[in-house]
Formats: C-alpha cells, sequence, structure tokens
C-alpha cells in the first residue's frame, strides 16, 4: 500500500508528464502550424504504445524480477549463514561422531579451498545414495537435546521470517530439526528406551542430517563464489575436519 505522501507525489508527477507532453503538441501546432502533421504524428506514437508495453512486460519487468530476486537470494543467504554459525555446524558435528561411517564422511565432505564446482555436485550427488548408520544411546541423545534446546528459539525465530517461503529446501531442513527437537524434549528421559522407539529417533536423525548436508554444501559453494574470506574461515571451521583450527598456520 502507497502512504498519502507517496500518492501525492505520484498524481504530481503524472500530473506533470501530462501537461509536458500537452506544451509540446501545442507549442509544434503554434511553431508549425501543420494540426494535420501534428494528428498524424500523435497517431504513429499512439500505435506503437501497445509494443512499448509488451516490451516493459518482457523484458524490463522480466529483468526488474530477476533483481529482485538476487536481492532476495543473497538476505537468504544471510540466513542460512547465521543459522550454519550459530547452529548448524555444530549440529553437524555431533550427527557425524554419532555415524558409524564417520571416517568416509569426513573424507568425502571435508571441502577445502581446492575444491571446484564438479567436487561439489559429485558430493551432494552422493549425500542421497548414502546408507547413515547412526550408533545413538541415552548419553549421545541427551547431549543431543541439550543442545537443540538452547537453540530452539533460534529455530523458531528463523521459520517466522517471511523470506523462507522463497527457499523451500531450508524451510524443510528448518523443520526437520525442529521435529527433531520436539521428539527428544518430549521424551521423559532417554536414558532406557525400547529399540522400536530408537530406530524411530534415528530416522529423525538422518531426515535432519541429511537436508543439513545438502544445504551446507550449496552454502559453502556460494560463499567460495562470493564471499572468499567467509569460505576461508568457513573452511578452518569445517565440521567434517577432525583438526578444526581457526588459526591460520
Amino acid at each position: 500500500m502507497y502512504t498519502m505522501k507517496e500518492k501525492r507525489w505520484y498524481i504530481f508527477l503524472s500530473l506533470s508528464l501530462v501537461i509536458a507532453s500537452s506544451l509540446t503538441y501545442l507549442a509544434q501546432h503554434v511553431i508549425f502550424g501543420r494540426p494535420e502533421d501534428t494528428f498524424f504524428y500523435m497517431m504513429q506514437d499512439l500505435a506503437f504504445v501497445p509494443i512499448q508495453a509488451l516490451l516493459v512486460m518482457l523484458i524490463i519487468d522480466r529483468l526488474l524480477q530477476r533483481k529482485e530476486k538476487e536481492a532476495l537470494l543473497h538476505k537468504m543467504n544471510m540466513v542460512v549463514g547465521v543459522f550454519f554459525n550459530e547452529m548448524g555446524r555444530e549440529l553437524i558435528a555431533l550427527i557425524v561422531d554419532a555415524s558409524a561411517d564417520a571416517g568416509a564422511l569426513r573424507a568425502d565432505l571435508c571441502v577445502s579451498g581446492e575444491w571446484d564446482a564438479a567436487m561439489f555436485v559429485r558430493a551432494a550427488g552422493g549425500i542421497d545414495r548414502r546408507r547413515y548408520e547412526l550408533i545413538v544411546d541415552g548419553g549421545s541423545l541427551q547431549g543431543m537435546r541439550d543442545f537443540l534446546k538452547t537453540k530452539r528459539e533460534m529455530v523458531l525465530r528463523l521459520l517466522e521470517n517471511p523470506n523462507l517461503l522463497e527457499h523451500d529446501t531450508f524451510t524443510d531442513l528448518l523443520w526437520a530439526v525442529c521435529h527433531l527437537s520436539d521428539e527428544l524434549m518430549h521424551r521423559d528421559s532417554l536414558a532406557v528406551l525400547p529399540q522400536n522407539d530408537i530406530d524411530h529417533l534415528k530416522g529423525d536423525i538422518t531426515r535432519a542430517f541429511r537436508l543439513l548436508l545438502k544445504e551446507w554444501l550449496v552454502y559453502m559453494k556460494h560463499l567460495q563464489k562470493s564471499y572468499p574470506y567467509l569460505f576461508s574461515l568457513a573452511v578452518r571451521m569445517n565440521p567434517f575436519n577432525v583438526n578444526v583450527n581457526p588459526v591460520i598456520t
């Protein structure tokens, strides 16, 4: 909705343009005294108006939409960055520690400065093909619950972000993390659980983990392309690196 000040501005601008056009045609008539030519060229200009409108709709409007989408994606990448810096990276590390194939995961997803586009594509393709085997007990589940509890408010605030409507995969990730948090917090004790319940929780963890890995790879690729200085720190803090160290040696 336009404010009253904006409405007055648009009305003033529209009237100014109409008056300027009328004065121009009037000056042409006074100077050259050929009203039939003035009317002829006026009709020519009017005949071209539909084509101008078509050009505006197909070209200019498309360019504006692209610019708006790029601006929105930039904002969303900032939100994704906050998520991984505040909790995503640590959550990945927690789940990797509970994985039976932690060594293979670290080998395949330890992004470095030498990675190119093909390596990101290959790593992303392997996420869906991989079978995730988790080894969890009451202690590891309790640790995961304690961590998610401290980050629950942040996840809920992120879900309130209207820009998420344009980022379905990240929204799915947040819902998966939120659901995992709910599952863990609704149990009075995680020390002794039946195997069926443990298997159910493993499924929830795996769902969240798979989505985490996909979004993390997309985020890392974005940093490498657009923000090399942020990518440098992200590589040094890689959750798949057993020797994480922010200090450059």
